[in-house]
């Protein structure tokens, strides 16, 4: 038997916080030799489990950084051991290195495990305590008996000797090296050595026999591994790299290559556990339950291969086909029970049926305690040998005959049936038993029990499983006091597969008999088993927000109870009957309060689907966080347990709209945390992480009680359960999004992790500031730059720097207010320090090696923001010649603002005068991409240059002139022209003005005109020849242009128009109504046939030919037509009308849209045409067939002096603003060019 000694006492240091690596010593070595103690920090930090103690990977005794170990036998230096003469070395045998066996599947069998005392290699006084375990692979040494990944790996087969050296030590020995053990005495030393000698002298003679068998070229020495990746990674914490080798299932680290070659690793890496996180552009986590270990990678693509070899690992470790082949060799267990499909990977073990992946999903809806989904390829540890076999007797094919025996062909799923059939058909299978055969002995529930209880007796299962789903008891009483209930009565008599079935079916909820109403599908909230109890202090439950402090007088001590999915709350802990009680199903949402808010330090708020509060609070925190843990595993279901592991402030249950489903509402469970919402959405399997600080927007519909989250490529549409639910939710993710103090990385970010605020101030500066002399030294107005601040502290994305409204100097003080009122500083207090020490190094190459080291260890949010302010600065300083602003003025600017001195020093400014001057470098900068970006702002500089020079020139523009740049037969830089709109111009008018320009001759029947173009809407508009332009151009969106292009279809509608005896048009059309921008408003979903009438005053349509009232009715002078329907509305064809309502007089500011869809090309034709005739009187083309040019006089400038052109930017009134403001600021002509 072996005996396994019990661990020493701790040895503790009086150096605080120091690891094991400072135990004092209990035996002194017999030679002792000096000891490097410059090398004793390098280790690898792992969380340790014992309190006051660190653990690492590596001790002192096994350096990273110089390995000083001595060789066994050695001839020659370590110097000489290298790469390039390995494969001749001494230290190898003659016939090829001895190879360990393979990484195995699952945990290899512990031999023997014990504590023994280790001394360092090179041989040190201090022996080192250390928890050592022998399996069939490796012997390896851990800190302590907790501890899950070792200090050191060796393989067995690399163990060529043990011996014992006296005084309970022993040796064991390996090709290139010799580690020193030993035992409390010399009983347990002796059992070791028996131990290792007995199982490495099988391995050695096995390894013969396979060397004998292989070539000698094609023995390398080399690891036994067969690498999916290796190489060299840096682990945060060391200052050396580890060599890393993916391999299976598995992630080995070494110290280095040849260690690697030698088999002898520091850890191993069981990828069952694991998980992959992409964190940085060369780095990545692996994070395990027990440490994170955080890789840095040489380069981006290296980053890629590492991360993609490991989460294949991870997939392989997971995956598992054994079983899976032994349940498919059952013929009909090949296809899904449900739908039919090949090569089903899911089963519901207390159904007993296998299914496919899509009615898994399904599967699981229906909650626990009806189905439980396991996977044949990934759940292993729930196939135990009685299950398959459970499975293989009975089969699918036998399992339908009970299940599905009598369902309607017009009912049954094939393969490619929807999510919705599968979701009802499953649930009238096994939910409610719709299709099943009934037991003859079905509502008889005394003798369905007693057949139960005869019949688990026998081996027949499948009467077992339908005595079962008909209502017989699994929980029933025999009336045998040593065999109480079937199972134990299935047990006794050795019925295994009887019991293993019985044992999944515990606590199955039963079919319904009947089924009343309509089905709406239910989500289902497991009943944990959870029990809790204790005191806690409740306030009266109220149906309103608690937004007042609640005082300790207010709350009553109450005993409570959290027992079979109820909370229940009681006078006292005597008392039987409770006072209240909530079910878990009732529970939609559960807050934690800030400590201190209320009366009591640790409160927390339970929302009710009632639409009641209840606030519970206690002074005791570890009282307060098991509550609130015990509470949500009770609502939480297992498919969303990931959020019970965070440390979160809100969590609970939302309906959510997404993608393309804005029909139907789905339900998501969500956790907020910090300023990240966690969510485990329908149909998802992962959980989701939205950063609230990087969305794009952020806001509430009040009318609808929606919350719309923008972030990039996606919007999430989400809807409280309960009106307060909801407001609750609303006020804890709007706070949750702003910024939440002074620090960089508490800001409102953009996806690139740039403040908000610097983001704007610097796109605002390059558009309008670059030529504005003295820009960042002269000062801006006090009151504006401190009500700006706020603004932006208030909430960063609602502002927009606009020309006419804020000034140049203005913001650039902003932007300098923000740097020197940061927290910590873009530099960070730390290393602030490091960085101004940097200008001393003499050799620039060094000097900037050294800035980037600091650059890459400043954090995420810092590290981005100062590439983005030294890219600014970079471009400011380039047009120096404009701005007067060189290198030397901003590193005076920005040196004490960046670092928060007091300019004394010129330290810092020298410092960002280095990093402007040598931005290529520091930040391995793209010249390409540079130089096209400098090239931008030229040619916004010099428009701007040529718009001054000509509002000098008198009369050359009218007052309230804008700037519009309008494209030529399509949107791009070589056709585009920048025109100045007059009030006064019309369509015609500007494109004979275009038209000009390029010099085009207009023939006859060339019908050019001016086109809106919507890209957003995928629409387009052609202009009427006397609509004014400058109209258009304020109701532009920033994703609309104006186009002159020729109007293909001109001819065609004017010979129609001229054949039409009645100025009316009527007929059928398919239609769809789009009352909000958001589209959450009135969703009709699809389109419907619908009859159109349309005449000189109105368009009214009828919900078909026979109907005596409209149900709709328009002006059709309000109604602004645009060819063409969105795509991802799924018009049936691309022929369409797009009617928005044009009317001034809207009561509500939301932009309403109608979508009608058309047969043929020539049908949407026809209804385009008569709309064109009835809204412009039949002046539809002028009467010549070509434009005559128009030649307009500029009116004196009587108004505004020389100042001849407005920029174009922002709504109506907005733009009367900016006329208002542009006298007091005649340089900020243009903007977005």
């Amino acid at each position: 038997m072996r005996r396994v000694p019990q661990p020493p006492p701790e040895i503790r240091s009086d150096f605080g916080d120091s690891s094991d690596d400072s135990e004092d010593p209990d035996q002194v070595y017999p030679k002792p030799q000096s000891v490097n103690m410059t090398d004793r920090d390098v280790f690898l930090p792992v969380p340790g489990w014992g309190k006051g103690r660190y653990s690492s990977l590596c001790s002192d005794d096994e350096l990273l950084d110089d390995d000083n170990e001595p060789i066994s036998n050695r001839q020659s230096s370590w110097q000489d051991y290298g790469l390039s003469t390995l494969q001749e070395s001494v230290y190898l045998p003659v016939t090829g290195r001895v190879l360990a066996q393979p990484p195995r599947d699952g945990p290899s069998p512990v031999l023997k495990m014990g504590w023994l005392d280790k001394n360092p290699p090179q041989g040190s006084l201090y022996y080192q305590r250390r928890w050592v375990k022998l399996d069939v692979d490796y012997l390896r040494y851990f800190d302590n008996d907790k501890e899950v990944y070792s200090k050191r790996i060796i393989p067995t087969a690399a163990i060529t000797g043990v011996t014992n050296v006296g005084e309970q030590k022993f040796e064991v020995v390996t090709t290139n090296r010799t580690f020193l053990f030993r035992a409390e005495s010399d009983f347990e030393r002796n059992e070791w050595v028996s131990v290792l000698q007995n199982f490495t002298r099988g391995c050695q003679e096995g390894s013969r026999v396979i060397t004998s068998s292989v070539p000698h070229s094609s023995m390398t020495p080399g690891s036994p591994l067969t690498p999916d990746q290796q190489g060299y990674l840096e682990l945060r914490g060391l200052r050396s790299k580890l060599y890393t080798v993916v391999s299976g299932d598995k992630v080995f680290l070494y110290k280095n290559m040849e260690d690697y070659r030698l088999g002898i690793g520091i850890t191993s890496i069981d990828m069952n556990v694991g998980n992959v996180k992409d964190t940085d552009r060369r780095s990545f986590d692996l994070t395990t339950p027990y440490r994170i270990f955080s890789f840095l990678a040489d380069s981006e693509q290296h980053k890629d291969q590492w991360v993609e070899a490991m989460r294949e690992a991870i997939g392989e470790a997971l995956s598992n086909s054994e079983v899976a082949n032994q349940i498919w060799a059952e013929p009909s267990n090949g296809c899904c029970a449900d739908c039919g499909a090949a090569k089903p990977e899911w089963a519901a073990i207390n159904l007993c049926v296998v299914v496919c992946k899509r009615c898994a999903g399904e599967h699981r809806g229906l909650g626990p305690s009806i189905s439980k989904v396991r996977s044949l390829k990934m759940d292993r540890r729930v196939w135990t040998e009685e299950l398959i076999q459970v499975f293989l007797l009975l089969g699918n094919e036998r399992l339908n005959r009970f299940w599905a025996a009598n369902v309607p062909p017009s009912e049954a799923l094939s393969p490619t049936s929807c999510s919705e059939d599968r979701r009802r058909f499953i649930s009238s299978k096994y939910r409610q038993g719709k299709y099943r055969k009934y037991h003859p002995l079905y509502g008889n529930q005394e003798e369905l029990n007693n057949a139960l209880c005869i019949n688990v007796q026998c081996s027949d299962v499948l009467e077992t499983l339908c005595l079962v789903f008909c209502g017989a008891d699994v929980n029933c009483s025999t009336g045998q006091a040593d065999c109480p209930s079937p199972l134990s009565l299935a047990l006794a008599h050795n019925q295994k597969l009887q019991a293993q079935f019985l044992s999944h079916n515990l606590n199955t909820e039963l079919p319904r008999s009947e089924v009343t109403g309509v089905m709406e599908p239910q989500h289902y909230s497991p009943q944990h088993p959870v029990t809790h109890n204790g005191f806690l202090f409740k306030t009266a439950s109220m149906a309103r927000p608690i937004t007042e402090r609640k005082a300790r007088e207010e709350f009553s001590r109450r005993w409570c109870m959290l027992n079979d999915g109820n909370f229940s709350y009681y006078e006292s802990d005597k008392t039987s009957t409770p006072n209240g009680t909530l079910k878990s199903t009732e529970i939609v949402c559960l807050a934690v309060n800030t400590p201190e808010k209320h009366g009591y330090d640790h409160t927390f708020e339970l929302y009710s689907d009632s639409e009641r509060i209840y606030l519970f609070g206690t002074d005791d925190p570890d009282s307060h966080r098991e509550w609130v843990k015990s509470i949500t595993k009770t609502f939480i279901p297992s498919n969303a347990e990931g959020l019970l592991r965070l440390a979160f402030e809100r969590i609970g249950r939302l309906r959510y709209k997404d993608g393309l489903n804005l029909q139907s509402p789905r339900v998501g469970w969500f956790a907020l945390v910090g300023s990240s919402l966690h969510a485990y959405l329908e149909d998802s399997v992962e959980e989701e992480e939205i950063h609230l600080r990087k969305l794009q927007e952020l806001s509430i519909q009040q009318e609808n009680e929606v919350l719309v989250l923008v972030e990039r490529g996606r919007t999430l549409y989400i809807e409280g359960e309960r009106k307060l639910d909801f407001q609750g939710w609303c006020v804890s993710m709007q706070r949750a999004a702003g910024s939440a103090g002074d620090s960089l990385s508490q800001q409102q970010l953009t996806e690139t992790d740039i403040p908000v605020i610097v983001d704007r101030c610097i796109d605002y500066i390059t558009q309008c500031g670059l030529t504005s002399e003295g820009i960042y030294r002269k000062s801006g107005v006090n009151s504006r730059v401190a009500a700006l601040c706020e603004a932006f502290r208030r909430d960063a994305r609602s502002v927009r720097l606009k020309e006419g409204e804020h000034q140049v100097d203005d913001v650039s003080n902003t932007l300098k207010r923000f740097f020197r009122e940061s927290g910590e500083g873009l530099f960070t207090i730390q290393a602030a320090s490091a960085w101004l020490s940097t200008p001393v190094i003499p050799e620039e190459s060094r000097k900037i090696c050294q800035y980037q080291l600091l650059l890459s260890q400043l954090p995420r949010v810092n590290k981005a923001t100062l590439r983005a302010l030294v890219n600014h600065l970079y471009c400011v300083q380039r047009f120096a010649e404009l701005n007067q602003m060189n290198l030397h003025n901003l590193a005076i600017v920005f040196g004490p603002t960046l670092f928060q001195s007091d300019g004394k020093d010129y330290t810092a400014g020298l410092v960002v005068e280095e990093l402007i001057e040598h931005y290529t470098d520091v930040f391995e900068v793209d010249e390409l991409q540079l130089k096209r970006q400098l090239d931008e702002i030229t040619a916004i500089i010099k428009v701007r240059e040529k718009l001054n020079h000509n509002s000098s020139v008198p009369a050359s523009g009218s007052a309230g002139d804008f700037i519009c740049t309008v494209y030529l037969e399509e949107k791009k830089e070589t056709t585009e022209q920048h025109v100045k709109i007059p009030g006064s111009m019309t369509a015609a008018e500007l494109t004979c003005e275009i038209l000009d320009r390029r010099k085009i001759q207009v023939r006859e029947k060339d019908y050019w005109s001016c086109w809106e173009i919507s890209q957003k809407e995928e629409t387009e508009r052609p202009l009427h020849h006397l609509e004014r332009v400058l109209p258009i151009i304020h109701s532009l969106g920033t994703d609309s242009h104006l186009l002159v292009k020729k109007h293909l279809a001109m001819e065609a509608i004017r010979i129609y128009l001229a054949s039409k005896v009645d100025v009316s048009k009527h007929g059928m059309v398919k239609f769809r109504e789009e009352r909000s921008i958001l589209g959450l408003g009135l969703n009709t979903g699809s389109f419907h046939d619908r009859y159109f009438i349309l005449s000189t005053a109105s368009l009214r349509m009828y919900k078909e030919v026979r109907s005596n009232r409209p149900e709709r009715e328009w002006q059709v002078k309000n109604l602004r037509v645009y060819l063409g329907i969105k795509k991802k509305l799924r018009p049936p064809t691309c022929w369409g009308l797009t009617l928005i309502n044009g009317s001034e007089k809207q009561e509500k500011p939301e932009r309403q849209q109608w979508y009608l869809c058309c047969d043929t090309q020539t049908e949407m034709r026809e209804w385009f045409s008569t709309f064109l005739t009835i809204q412009y009187d039949g002046n539809v083309w002028p009467a010549d067939a070509v434009q005559t040019r128009v030649t307009r006089a500029l009116p004196a400038d009587t108004r505004h002096g020389n100042v001849a052109l407005i920029p174009l930017r922002g709504s109506e009134n907005e733009m009367r603003n900016s006329v208002a403001a542009f006298t007091a600021d005649p340089l900020g002509l243009f903007r977005d060019v």
